[in-house]
């Protein structure tokens, strides 16, 4: 997956509700199902150029929001950040394994992180 398919899939999973329903079929079409722009045109009965503007439109649409909002960047950095801790506290937990309290508050910081993680 293209480094810009991966953005653009991201800015959707945020922000795709703001689109319209044609904005958000076509660019989930095209962008997640990976169909042609030839292939989405078929299916809606509209020119190939139609879709490329619906999807073009959609694409700045959702930077726009995240450019307004820096909500994507700063999930990105929340869950990179998490992932550091979550490494440090299981490097924690092996430093007191001959501790067992010690060990059982690594341990349970350990999971903790791990249900942020998976929440965010």
């Amino acid at each position: 997956m293209s480094n810009n398919t991966f953005q653009m899939t991201m800015l959707f999973d945020f922000f795709g509700d703001l689109l319209t329903d044609k904005q958000r079929e076509y660019f989930d079409l095209y962008h997640n199902e990976d169909l042609s722009l030839s292939e989405i045109a078929e299916m809606a009965g509209i020119s190939r150029q139609g879709v490329y503007d619906i999807i073009s439109r959609s694409e700045k649409l959702l930077e726009e929001f995240e450019a307004k909002t820096g909500v994507v960047q700063r999930w990105l950095e929340t869950r990179q950040e998490l992932e550091q801790a979550e490494t440090l506290a299981r490097k924690l937990q092996q430093l007191f394994c001959n501790n067992p309290q010690s060990t059982k508050l690594a341990q349970e910081l350990v999971e903790t992180l791990v249900k942020l993680s998976e929440t965010k």
